[in-house]
């Protein structure tokens, strides 16, 4: 656990060496995950390449809680402080589906830190058909009464969601542990969050080395967005892998060769 000053305590986890003059790659998970979650089968081989930095988002697992309600802004700046608190030289946000818009935001807001980007599974904006806006607008709806309802229903809530996403990813029961410790409301608000982020009129202007992996099975993220993201960014490099959105921990064995690949991208610029 590591303290913020004046934001509070998030959960980190640090692999291989830092070496100077070389930015350390800060790895960020997808909606309703954790670190652990979506990025375990990343760590060691990621962290023969760099100095590796894996934190749970506000309101995710082991992340920081707050009473205001959740922002990717505010996870963005939690990260800058994160890298100031480790004394880090320069940081490359690795970011997974919402961990993507996180990186996206921190190139934005904190660009002095930023070395590079890796964008993984993610887009410009999540709302593109109608089932989108529906599923978002729901989503809205339940985050603004969420911290009204009473403390029972919320806990049968997460335990149900949790139960749906772990099922989705096939994994063996300590992913229900490890997101036991979820804030129902900030995950809610988090989802409503992801509906309204968009970053088509700025994401153009990026100007650090950037690799976007595209899960070419995709039916969260459809590979038609993620491949407009890319197309956006000026020099941007592109990695397909043939899988769906839980890539990284169902399809390991195709997607850390692809992550590899855009690492070796990023940091060889």
């Amino acid at each position: 656990m590591v303290d913020l000053p004046g934001r509070g305590e998030l959960f980190v986890r640090q692999a291989g060496e830092r070496r100077p003059g070389r930015p350390s790659l800060v790895l960020l998970h997808g909606w309703t995950a954790t670190a652990d979650l979506n990025w375990f089968p990343a760590y060691e081989p990621l962290a023969e390449q760099a100095h590796v930095v894996a934190c749970d988002l506000r309101g995710h697992g082991r992340g920081l809680r707050s009473p205001q309600r959740f922002s990717l802004e505010d996870c963005a700046d939690d990260i800058a402080a994160l890298a100031v608190e480790l004394d880090l030289e320069g940081i490359v946000p690795v970011g997974y589906s919402m961990g993507g818009l996180v990186a996206q935001l921190l190139w934005r807001r904190h660009r002095h830190a930023v070395e590079g980007l890796i964008l993984c599974s993610t887009s410009r904006n999540f709302r593109g058909t109608a089932g989108d806006q529906v599923f978002f607008n729901g989503l809205s709806r339940l985050a603004g009464v969420g911290r009204l309802a009473p403390g029972p229903l919320r806990d049968q809530t997460l335990s149900r969601l949790v139960e749906l996403r772990t099922a989705a990813l096939g994994l063996e029961p300590w992913a229900l542990e490890e997101v036991a410790g979820h804030d129902l409301c900030a995950l809610l608000e988090a989802g409503a969050a992801i509906g309204e982020f968009s970053s088509h009129e700025w994401i153009g202007e990026v100007d650090v080395p950037t690799a976007v992996v595209i899960t070419t099975s995709d039916t969260t993220v459809p590979p038609d967005r993620q491949r407009k993201l890319a197309a956006t960014i000026p020099d941007a490099r592109t990695v397909e892998v043939d899988a769906d959105h839980h890539a990284c921990p169902r399809r390991p064995e195709r997607f850390i060769p692809a992550l590899l690949d855009a690492v070796d991208h990023v940091l060889g610029s």
